[in-house]
């Protein structure tokens, strides 16, 4: 009896990863195992580097609060410690927002930081 293989199921298999390779250069889009070992390292780096990217925000939030607060003369450090202790209940995100685009509201903060 003759070997039953399913056509249709792998080609659509290959045929999907191919598709999602689309616009790689070489055979990492047309070679099949080439296209599959890309893929697959694509996923981990997309994995990674959702994680990744909560940390370069967080950094980039505390820089700009960092830069923010020595025009007023203090520390990042110090400003943090005193939110804390006045319990203002403003993320890192949302300080960095007002640092950058609100510096009159950014103000107050600090100045109720102070008191």
């Amino acid at each position: 009896m003759p070997r039953s293989v399913n056509h249709v199921a792998s080609r659509a298999r290959r045929k999907k990863i191919l598709k999602r390779t689309r616009g790689n250069f070489l055979a990492r889009r047309n070679v099949w195992t080439v296209a599959k070992n890309t893929y697959e390292k694509g996923l981990t780096y997309a994995y990674r580097d959702r994680k990744t990217k909560k940390r370069n925000f967080r950094a980039l939030w505390i820089q700009r609060i960092n830069a923010a607060v020595r025009q007023y003369g203090m520390t990042y450090s110090q400003f943090m410690g005193a939110v804390a202790k006045n319990n203002i209940g403003l993320s890192r995100k949302v300080l960095a927002d007002l640092a950058m685009n609100n510096p009159a509201a950014f103000k107050a903060v600090i100045d109720s930081v102070r008191k």
